[in-house]
């Protein structure tokens, strides 16, 4: 059942109805509701008396929602990250199907042209439009009403084919109408060099399961590595599914495969409608979509041959969900790959630690790309100190002459903070206040566009005030500089050219990420100026110039992970440089010029970074080299949240004398104690075996459960956590 209960619930069969099968929907009485949950097996009997038992009500599927192999899988998901099994499996449901809708679409009804039992001619010799839609139907086959509208016709023209005998309805279903694998492939592929040849041949999806690292630099062609290997995987009938990280990349990479594959493209993700992930998801499970294209819930679905699982950019955070069923999609994937024996490859020019790491203990199929693809070279890079050379409104004096020598030329520049906004602060020159979230920890950016205060924790907002609440001084100016801030300074000091910011604000419509993009591909001079959106998989040829505004915001994150995500960062950013034939350079601004991970930035690969972060690992007993899960507590009330934060410790204090190599941690205040007005603690709990965890959880989980939780209380846990803060 679709409930945070970790248990299942048994009910006795309809009498008289043929018997359900696994993984199928089922209406049951619930309390006073009615409620769709999903049948996980029939037993020969019950720990309840019969006489307590309902009986289910009504029997929705003659199939199951998911293969038998993606059902193993996310019940191991439920399992492995100690979330109900009930919400695990809604988890991975469109709401519609949630809901009760069909699993396949209803027939639909069409109009198809009748072979004339009479003169043509003489039939239709005063109704050319009545002849017009007997040829367009003769041509192009059936068409439903809509279609015929589309072309241009009306239902009355239809009903005088229809009296004529021309026409007749027939209801027809185009789910199971799959292409051929000879009309797969519509673009010529690229040649490719001999470490994309090498990729080719060691990723054989005809081998089975197979987990490879495909580790390429920025610029070196991963792309069109898995267009290849999906081209052979499509000829032999089978779907492929790409994951990517941004729902901005989705229409990018669509328009990249169909221009490439001659073949239905299907998207997947989070702006689209109810209707739409419906209609994916049938087309997915139908195998009338040989290519899906989706962010993170993408991989839950059922795919009805599936071929490969390719995972882009899998260091990327935003695969991990961070509420509810906190699942990693390519840890999922991984394991889905090993149920289903199809290959899975994870692509990234910045490698998590955990996944480099499995690579480098031959876990996982090592594949390197370490040069560009055609005559593109490896941008030059460099630092500014801008303790010794001050920055005005965030660029300094020599980053300025090189925007201008870029721009001379003819090529675009990318400049890039990790702070949208106008402002981060809002300051009292007088008294020092500054304003800060009623809800959160934190300060309430200033935005010009419209004109406020927000939270971009929890998105409060509040209007800016005109004097000090607290010494009513008029003296109120802001401190450092977000996106909005720095557009107006590079409109004032670029006016010959157009200034392009690309963040959450600017790209809020639809349409917009895709128009901009069209923009910078125009190939213009021009001012590109965004957040981590402009940082994954863009390919802007005439970028010759990278300037990373602020690179000290990560060098001091109290999360263990903020120095890896602070240098995958920067790696791909300054990828985004000298990608074609053009020379590119990399400048880094920074306070911290001698911090000893931004200078190994300058004379080491990233591979080389990694390793060395890998030691720092191992040495504190820190993930990958241990497995850390979080205990999460959230209350509205402090003290509430204190005392069941100690309750849990004292349990799994209690626990782990009967667990060996079971480590607790707290519990202590999040990073950001307050966020969205509640308070947050974590308790840290580590062990270098995963089984042992595991055991662990599981009967925290059910202890905890068993207890009493106050009202304003909520706890989960975060296995595999990512986010600490």
């Amino acid at each position: 059942m679709p409930t945070p209960l970790r248990r299942v619930f048994d009910y006795l069969p309809i009498v008289g109805a043929d018997a359900p099968v696994a993984g199928t929907r089922i209406r049951v009485p619930f309390g006073r509701r009615q409620v769709i949950g999903i049948l996980l097996e029939i037993a020969d009997s019950s720990s309840w008396p019969e006489k307590q038992l309902k009986t289910a009500l009504e029997y929705l599927d003659s199939e199951p929602l998911f293969s038998a192999e993606l059902f193993k899988t996310l019940l191991w998901a439920s399992d492995y990250y100690q979330y109900p099994v009930g919400d695990t499996l809604a988890t991975a449901l469109p709401k519609l199907i949630r809901s009760g809708s069909p699993i396949e679409p209803p027939a639909e009804i069409r109009y198809r042209a009748l072979p004339p039992d009479q003169d043509l001619e003489s039939q239709l010799a005063r109704a050319p439009r009545q002849r017009e839609l007997l040829e367009t139907l003769t041509h192009s086959g059936p068409l439903s009403m809509a279609e015929i509208r589309q072309a241009g016709f009306d239902r009355a023209l239809i009903k005088q084919l229809e009296d004529k005998g021309l026409t007749e309805t027939v209801l027809t279903d185009r789910s199971d109408e799959k292409p051929g694998p000879d009309v797969m492939v519509a673009a010529s592929p690229v040649r490719p060099n001999a470490e994309q040849i090498r990729a080719l041949t060691a990723i054989a999806p005809e081998l089975g399961f197979q987990c490879s690292l495909l580790d390429g630099v920025t610029g070196s062609g991963k792309t069109e590595v898995y267009m290849q290997v999906m081209a052979k995987v499509l000829e032999a009938g089978r779907q492929c599914l790409l994951l990517v990280p941004e729902i901005g990349l989705t229409p990018q990479n669509l328009r990249r495969f169909e221009q490439r594959f001659n073949c239905p493209v299907v998207a997947m993700h989070s702006a689209m409608t109810d209707r739409e992930r419906l209609l994916a998801w049938r087309a997915a499970r139908s195998g009338c979509a040989p290519i899906i294209i989706g962010t993170r819930s993408a991989v839950f679905l059922p795919l009805a041959n599936p071929g490969i699982i390719i995972i882009d950019e899998e260091h990327d955070a935003s695969f991990k969900q961070q509420e509810g069923l906190r699942y990693s999609a390519r840890d999922f994937a991984v394991k889905r790959a090993q149920l289903e024996n199809i290959p899975v490859v994870l692509g990234s020019a910045t490698p998590s630690l955990e996944s480099l790491n499995n690579a480098l203990a031959g876990k996982f199929q090592h594949l390197k790309l370490s040069q560009r693809a055609g005559s593109a070279s490896a941008p030059k890079m460099s630092l500014i100190d801008v303790a010794s050379d001050p920055a005005s409104e965030g660029i300094s004096e020599a980053l300025s002459v090189k925007i201008d020598k870029h721009l001379q030329q003819g090529n675009q520049v990318l400049l890039f903070i990790n702070r949208r906004g106008y402002a981060p602060v809002l300051q009292c020159d007088r008294c020092g206040w500054h304003c800060e979230c009623h809800h959160c920890n934190a300060s309430m950016t200033v935005h010009a566009s419209p004109p406020s205060l927000r939270c971009h924790h929890c998105e409060a907002r509040t209007n800016i005030p005109s004097q000090c609440p607290n010494c009513q001084s008029d003296n109120i100016s802001t401190r450092g500089a977000g996106t909005q801030k720095l557009e107006q300074f590079l409109n004032k000091q670029y006016r010959s050219v157009p200034v392009l910011r690309i963040d959450r604000d600017s790209t809020r419509g639809r349409e917009a990420f895709a128009q901009l993009t069209d923009k910078i591909n125009q190939g213009e001079p021009s001012i590109l100026l965004g957040t981590q959106m402009l940082a994954k998989g863009h390919h802007f040829p005439d970028v010759t110039l990278v300037a990373i505004l602020d690179a000290d915001i990560g060098l001091f994150s109290p999360d263990f992970r903020g120095q890896e995500q602070m240098i995958q960062t920067i790696v791909q950013v300054a990828g985004r440089a000298g990608r074609a034939d053009k020379t590119g350079e990399v400048v880094i601004q920074t306070r911290h010029a001698e911090h000893p991970g931004l200078n190994r930035l300058m004379t080491q690969s990233y591979e080389q970074c990694a390793r060395s972060l890998l030691q720092e690992r191992q040495l504190s007993r820190m993930p990958p080299f241990t497995h850390l899960c979080l205990l999460r507590i959230e209350s509205a009330v402090a003290q509430q949240g204190v005392r069941f934060a100690r309750q849990c410790y004292e349990t799994a204090f209690r626990l782990q004398q009967q667990e060996q190599q079971i480590e607790l941690i707290g519990p202590l205040p999040a990073p950001m104690e307050r966020k969205a007005g509640r308070f947050r603690f974590q308790l840290h709990i580590k062990s270098a075996s995963r089984p042992r965890l595991q055991r662990f959880l599981q009967a925290l989980a059910v202890t905890i459960e068993a207890g009493k939780t106050p009202s304003q209380v909520r706890w989960s846990l975060d296995v595999d956590a990512q986010d600490l803060l």
